[in-house]
């Protein structure tokens, strides 16, 4: 077996753009995404000793993003940055598939913490129902129907008006 810190290496450059991505789409938002993630790899590598099996260890990396997510979530205050300078430049991708990305994004921000969870991790992650029930501490009925609501939140957020999918051209849109 490989010491800790080659096997935690090994997990950082094997899988951390992964992770990283698992960890944008709970938060929405790069540098909360990247913070999420540094939390998770730190609670991980902390308590690295005590994984009985390494190849379980992305898994438990993704349990540690949802559980510390949720908490950051559960804090009473969560408002906005302030922030001395504006950006000048435009924000959008000007590119379609960037701004379906983006839309999607905002569809899954739209969602329950726990349904997006779910939503992310079958989806975006491939997991399994019954890994995403073992992840989230839930019964794999609950990941079904959580899931099963999800979908439904979103078809409707899709089919509503306030919601439609912008053009390309579109600047500006959700």
């Amino acid at each position: 077996m490989d010491s800790a810190p080659e096997a935690f290496d090994r997990l950082l450059r094997e899988r951390s753009a992964a992770l990283l991505r698992t960890a944008y789409l709970l938060t929405g938002d790069r540098h909360l995404a990247e913070d999420l993630l540094q939390a998770a790899l730190t609670k991980t590598y902390l308590r690295w000793s005590s994984l009985r099996d390494e190849a379980a260890a992305e898994a438990y990396v993704r349990k540690v993003m949802v559980s510390v997510y949720t908490r950051w979530w559960q804090r009473k205050w969560n408002g906005e940055r302030p922030t001395a300078d504006l950006p000048d430049v435009e924000l959008l991708d000007p590119y379609g598939a960037a701004d379906e990305r983006e839309y999607v994004r905002t569809l899954l921000a739209g969602l329950p913490r726990r349904q997006r969870a779910v939503i992310v991790l079958r989806f975006y992650e491939d997991m399994s129902e019954k890994d995403i029930a073992e992840s989230l501490g839930i019964s794999p009925g609950t990941v079904k129907s959580t899931a099963s609501a999800a979908m439904a939140r979103l078809r409707s957020m899709v089919a509503d008006e306030a919601h439609p999918l912008p053009t390309p051209h579109e600047k500006g849109a959700p």
